[in-house]
């Protein structure tokens, strides 16, 4: 790739962009890297560039595609730290020494790996555009996997699959997630991968003509109908989630119902709604499929209309409804939030886990780092639900939480003094897996001594059992005051 190709990339997506300083960092980086070949045989400067090229297709903003640029210079040239402080500021320095932390999340070694992952939430809690340029870093070496050892490629692979991919699901950036999940899969699962691609190829191919004859009956019932419309197009599942889909199924292919989805990108949410209304008077809807992610959008942000139709030829196809904007929200998550239109919107309740897990990441460890790493995988790479208090707000969890990780996820005394809970309605025992769209109601007695030490059994999130540790411990030392302080029975 070359630096060309970039500059019209940046040009297309922000008129706006500082295209000299942006000059200026490609000039220091290539002289800076000037004669290193990557694996490959390739001059080592494409990387950066392609890294640079993936963040502005992000629509990220120059001091980012400035740091993706710089982004390797400290630690494999000798150009230092302070000399791209002093040439590019320090904006773009605290992004660059975030990249160069980052860098070292390789495992060697459980203690060394959790002090790894800790300066990794630390550096996300400063600035968490250096995620977003780890991610383009880390696809575009997935796509060069191929030239490095086998156990490199499974290393990287199995990182880039169980750390930056649910990252990123966090953090909404649903197009980055399926990237980095497909690019890992056949490093992880060549077997499992050939099948797959198998099964799938012959189904698309016979499935395309009748899609294809859909979205044209679709465009004509649209136009029929005045409702406005940018785009009606085939999406294909990414290939990672779609065989953990057919796991649950069996590998029963007919089962999946979003081999290939369409997606409807329309000017205003009021459209969105018309365009459903419409749709499900042409079609009819697969009961129990629809689902409204824009009045209840998920934790991550994502929001837009699901449905799942029969169409005039038998098939059964999903069908997602959104705006521009949800659709650049629901490939970019947090990225779409720097867009150089976007540049003062406030991110900070949509990243607040990150600070909270920077935060409890520099507090001393109660246990051993393997229970430790669980907990943590848990709380941010286990998959997530959604659940809603009685007043509509959704509150996200990991798999398996109860009402008590409910109740601590709301405030730490509605933790301490549960004592029961209501869950659609019904009353239910407070060690209850919940489920995404229960709405869960906590009772709270302000009369009871507090958690119950029973709850460390099945509380899930690291959250709770941090509260619920620290109210026990000082209850003990207050017990223990107390029984020091006596002086016996009075004579």
């Amino acid at each position: 790739m070359k630096y060309e190709e970039l500059e019209e990339k940046i040009k297309m997506h922000n008129p706006n962009a500082d295209m000299e300083k942006i000059k200026r960092a490609f000039d220091f980086t290539e002289a800076a890297h000037q004669g290193q070949l990557r694996k490959s045989g390739e001059p080592y400067i494409n990387h950066p560039i392609a890294v640079a090229y993936k963040l502005a297709d992000m629509d990220m903003d120059s001091t980012t595609i400035v740091a993706g640029l710089l982004h390797d210079v400290p630690e494999d040239t000798k150009k230092t730290l302070k000399d791209i402080k002093n040439e590019f500021g320090d904006d773009v320095a605290l992004l660059v020494d975030g990249i160069t932390k980052l860098g070292q999340v390789k495992y060697r070694g459980m203690e060394k790996y959790i002090e790894n992952l800790r300066k990794m939430f630390v550096a996300m809690a400063a600035d968490i555009r250096v995620i977003v340029i780890k991610f383009a870093d880390r696809i575009h070496n997935l796509e060069t996997l191929s030239f490095l050892p086998p156990n490199k490629q499974q290393r990287i692979a199995l990182e880039s699959l169980e750390i930056y991919a649910p990252i990123a699901n966090r953090l909404g950036m649903g197009e980055i997630k399926g990237a980095l999940e497909d690019l890992s899969f056949p490093y992880l699962y060549p077997k499992e991968y050939d099948w797959i691609q198998e099964r799938i190829a012959a189904r698309r191919k016979e499935k395309a003509k009748s899609l294809q004859l859909f979205i044209n009956d679709l465009e004509e019932q649209l136009k029929k109908n005045n409702i406005p419309y940018y785009s009606i197009h085939g999406r294909a599942k990414h290939l990672y989630s779609l065989y953990h889909k057919l796991l649950l199924h069996n590998k029963d292919i007919t089962k999946i119902y979003d081999l290939v989805a369409i997606r409807i990108i329309v000017p205003t949410i009021a459209h969105c709604y018309e365009c459903l209304g419409i749709l499900h008077q042409y079609c009819k809807p697969l009961k129990g499929r629809i689902k409204d992610y824009i009045a209840q959008p998920k934790p991550n942000g994502y929001q837009s209309l699901h449905t799942t139709v029969f169409t005039g030829t038998g098939d059964i196809v999903e069908i997602q409804i959104r705006t521009k904007e949800m659709h650049y929200e629901a490939e970019y998550g947090i990225a779409a939030h720097w867009s150089y239109k976007d540049k003062k919107i406030d991110i900070k309740d949509k990243i607040h886990w990150v600070s909270e897990l920077s935060k409890t990441m520099r507090e001393p460890m109660e246990e051993t780092e393997e229970k430790f790493l669980e907990s943590l995988k848990l709380d941010v790479f286990q998959n997530r639900i959604y659940v809603f208090t009685p007043k509509g707000d959704v509150l996200e969890l990991p798999e398996d939480a109860t009402p008590v990780d409910f109740a601590y996820r709301i405030h730490t005394d509605i933790g301490h003094y549960c004592a029961g809970a209501k869950i659609n309605d019904q009353i239910s025992a407070l060690e209850t897996k919940l489920k995404s769209g229960d709405v869960v109601e906590i009772f709270v007695d302000k009369k009871r001594s507090g958690p119950a030490e029973d709850w460390l059994i099945f509380v899930k999130t690291s959250n709770a059992k941090k509260h619920i540790k620290t109210f026990l411990r000082k209850t003990e030392k207050k017990q223990l005051k107390r029984l020091l302080d006596y002086k016996g029975p009075k004579n």
